[in-house]
Parts: C-alpha cells; sequence; structure tokens
C-alpha cells in the first residue's frame, strides 16, 4: 500500500455511495423498463467500481472489498426498509448484525497488522 490512507477511505466511502445510487437506479429500472433509472445505474455501477479500483492502491483488496459490499448491503437494506417499504424479518436485522461485526473485526485486525 502507498501513499495517504485517507484517500483511500474517501474513494470506499465514495465507491459505496455510488453503489447504493446504482442499486437504487436498478430498482426503479423496473427490469430496465425505464429508460433513465436504467442509464443512471450503469453509470453508478461504473462509478463505483471505477473507485473502488482507486481504494485498492491505498487498501488490501479483501479489506475494500469486504467493506464495499458489507456496508452497502446494510445500507441498501436501509433503504428497501425505509423508501420501498419492503419487510425486514428479524432474522435479516440478526445476520446484518453479524455483517457488521464482520466488518468492524476485519478492519480492527487490518490495524493490528
Amino acid at each position: 500500500m502507498k501513499g495517504d490512507a485517507g484517500w483511500g477511505w474517501t474513494f470506499l466511502l465514495l465507491a459505496i455511495v455510488l453503489e447504493l445510487s446504482g442499486t437504487v437506479s436498478m430498482k426503479y429500472s423496473a427490469g430496465f423498463s425505464r429508460l433513465w433509472p436504467s442509464v443512471l445505474m450503469f453509470i453508478f455501477y461504473g462509478a463505483s467500481f471505477t473507485l473502488l479500483n482507486f481504494a485498492l492502491a491505498y487498501m488490501n483488496v479483501s479489506v475494500a472489498y469486504a467493506i464495499w459490499s458489507g456496508i452497502g448491503i446494510i445500507l441498501i437494506t436501509l433503504v428497501s426498509f425505509t423508501v420501498f417499504h419492503e419487510k425486514l424479518p428479524l432474522a435479516s436485522l440478526l445476520w446484518i448484525v453479524v455483517i457488521v461485526a464482520g466488518v468492524v473485526g476485519l478492519n480492527m485486525s487490518v490495524k493490528s497488522h
């Protein structure tokens, strides 16, 4: 890893926000039946992967990808519950807690090396 780790975290957080935006756009695209949400989905996902790629210049791929996917899962679950009014069973909440614990544990284990 090289350079300032702050840039890695900045790129990673922006990649997560764009991944979330891409997933929301996918829902609004209704199976590619709506043009602009479909176009936005490709733009957001492309930008997300690009920023994830930039983050990898500063971070280990195992950590960056785990955080990117884990936080993305948590955020899209919250959006699906609050915006799309999808049901969130208790078992799902418990597994989200496991994801959060995994992301925190992974981050702590990397800092200890």
